[in-house]
């Protein structure tokens, strides 16, 4: 749940103006939801017409807790959904207009794969999309892909198909190369990541080779809380050797 400022000063009330937000504060705000929000996407987002805020006249950014809000809705409809901007931008606006429209069921790649992947139908999951999903959900081209593929940031799984989390490094390695960071230079991200990950694994190998049902679940368990944790550490180090804080 996001949280914004109400009070104002003094009086127990607030002007528009005393609302407004800085895009720092806004980053702080969001990330309680959403930890890996970062000001260059809340940046692409504004030059994708997704949210509109004032403008100082030295050209400051200035956010209401509206703009927030709608920040936050298309972050969750990428998140839960994985829908291009465009579908995003429609649906919002049919919200603005009053109407009432449908979003797919949450589970987001299973309803891409449910709408027309690729292969066997039998095979798809809640958890796989097709390459054509891939592609519009992260709204990147074939090339691209095809680029990161070469690279290993992305691939696909024994049987086809791309895992969920798949959309989600696609948008990130996109953003990335707005700034000039090719998929040549990511290699060493994929390397760390996959080094991280053996660590994950020496760890829970014991528990999932064990006999007690219980003792295998707590394994998978135990992934999803030292993969947090990894992510947060690797996230503190980046910041720390390049002394910034987000």
């Amino acid at each position: 749940m996001l949280h914004t400022p109400t009070g104002g000063a003094g009086n127990g009330t607030a002007t528009a103006g005393d609302r407004l937000m800085s895009i720092g504060t806004v980053l702080n705000q969001l990330r309680e939801e959403f930890p890996e929000v970062t000001i260059s996407k809340i940046r692409f987002l504004e030059s994708e017409g997704l949210v509109e805020p004032r403008r100082t006249p030295s050209g400051y950014r200035k956010f209401s807790p509206e703009d927030v809000e709608r920040l936050a809705q298309v972050l969750r409809m990428q998140r839960d959904h994985y829908l291009p901007l465009k579908v995003i931008r429609e649906h919002l606006d049919a919200l603005s207009r009053g109407e009432q429209p449908v979003l797919p069921a949450a589970g987001g790649a299973g309803d891409l794969a449910d709408g027309g992947g690729e292969g066997d139908p039998e095979r798809r999951t809640a958890s796989r999309v097709g390459r054509t999903e891939l592609l519009v959900a992260a709204e990147v081209t074939e090339a691209e892909l095809t680029e990161w593929e070469s690279y290993g940031l992305i691939s696909a799984g024994p049987e086809g198909g791309y895992d969920a989390e798949s959309v989600n490094v696609a948008r990130l390695v996109a953003d990335l190369g707005r700034f000039g960071l090719e998929p040549r230079h990511l290699r060493a991200m994929k390397a760390a990541a996959d080094r991280e990950a053996g660590l994950v694994e020496q760890v829970v190998a014991p528990l999932r080779l064990h006999r007690n049902p219980q003792t295998r679940a707590h394994a998978e368990a135990t992934v999803k809380e030292l993969a947090a944790l990894t992510v947060r550490l690797h996230a503190a180090l980046v910041q720390t050797a390049l002394g910034v804080r987000l």
